[in-house]
């Protein structure tokens, strides 16, 4: 029989859309897909070619279990470079992928019934690792007149005495929304005097794409510092997303016992692919990598505005980092008989893939990602218009 705490497990909407769109397309069907949650771009060749050569020298063998020291020594330096934060390399615990990352601090955590304050729309997976860990998410309800960034009345009116922690993602997935500075220093010293620790993924901080301050939230001070976890990944910055290689910098305290977790978990993150994830941040080519992808996909984000835009009745607030956009569809979703429905109808009728809203804790909406040339952008959205006509 199966536990009982498998019973909160959804399947992921987006892998199981990933996967439905690659079966369609094998089949030799024209379909464009607007799921995807990876760039559409080539790990460059420098990083590829430092893992080859890893492997060809014998770097192969288990690693420690909080990776290996150049790396960490490497995203120490990157964080004080960047980000205006000072990591020791003991402070950091390379995980496979950011994803292990914030389950290992939610598991490392979160007793049965401690709240988590989750700011929604929320990325999937979040909601339910705090589930699968015991705790109870409590959704803090952004609003779309505020263009979905959190601010600290938000905070203050869902704190309770069972408030344990507190997940903040900016750059936001799904609505692409980079929150105020302001608003999130004073939520940090709001959750120092409450004791409330926080979470900060960063991994979309690279795709910014309006002049927009950003600050790593463990920079406001050292004692915000010592209540931080703070996550990124080499996934979307670098176009390694099947590559799996995250971190999470905190205090040591806490480092260690991740890393502990890291080891009884998966042993260790991919040998290999680490040395590929050192190259991405030693190597000089990496800033000019980063800043062409982020031009790209900036036009893809004017492009795609602009033809949501131009449907009656789609609501949009321009994205200004990451490459999703979350438009509100409701007139259309509620014809169908909700979002899911339609993203289907979407699927069958325009052979346009979207992920639903309501997977990311808003009905309504669609999370559409603009990780693919503008031609197909622009022959999607076309497809959108035409199958909305027929809608009934």
């Amino acid at each position: 029989m199966l536990s009982r705490r498998i019973g909160v497990l959804k399947p992921s909407p987006t892998i199981a859309l990933t996967s439905k769109v690659r079966e369609l397309k094998k089949k030799g069907i024209d379909v464009i897909g607007f799921g995807a949650g990876e760039p559409d771009i080539d790990t460059p060749d420098f990083i590829k070619e430092a893992c080859i050569k890893a492997i060809k020298d014998g770097k192969t063998k288990y690693p420690p279990s909080a990776g290996i020291p150049e790396l960490r020594e490497a995203i120490a330096e990157k964080l004080k470079r960047e980000n205006n934060v000072e990591y020791k390399p003991s402070e950091v615990v390379v995980t496979v992928g950011a994803k292990l990352a914030l389950y290992l601090i939610f598991y490392a955590l979160i007793d049965d019934g401690d709240e988590v304050l989750l700011p929604t729309p929320y990325w999937v997976t979040y909601e339910d690792q705090i589930k699968l860990c015991g705790g109870r998410p409590v959704y803090i309800k952004l609003s779309p007149q505020r263009e979905f960034k959190l601010t600290y009345e938000d905070v203050t009116k869902n704190i309770t005495t069972k408030t344990k922690l507190i997940v903040i993602n900016s750059p936001a997935n799904p609505t692409g929304m980079v929150f105020d500075p302001d608003e999130l220093k004073k939520i940090a010293e709001l959750c120092l005097e409450r004791n409330i620790l926080i979470i900060s993924d960063e991994c979309y901080e690279h795709l910014i794409y309006e002049n927009l301050p950003f600050k790593s939230i463990a920079s406001f001070s050292e004692d915000i510092k010592k209540i931080t976890f703070t996550v990124n990944s080499f996934s979307k910055t670098f176009s390694m997303t099947g590559w799996r290689v995250g971190y999470v910098a905190c205090p040591e305290n806490y480092a260690k016992i991740l890393s502990g977790l890291n080891s009884q978990f998966v042993s260790n993150t991919t040998t290999f692919a680490q040395y590929g994830a050192l190259e991405a941040l030693k190597n000089p080519e990496s800033k000019r990598f980063i800043e062409s992808v982020k031009n790209l996909f900036r036009k893809r984000r004017d492009v795609i505005v602009e033809g949501l835009r131009s449907i009656d009745g789609v609501k949009v607030i321009k994205p200004e980092a990451t490459f999703f956009i979350f438009p509100d569809f409701t007139p259309y979703t509620e014809r169908a008989g909700g979002d899911v429905k339609f993203a289907e109808y979407l699927l069958e009728k325009a052979l346009v893939a979207v992920v639903p809203g309501s997977a990311f804790g808003m009905e309504g909406y669609l999370r559409m990602s603009f990780a693919l040339d503008v031609e197909h952008i622009e022959k999607g959205i076309e497809r959108i218009k035409l199958s909305l006509e027929e809608l009934e």
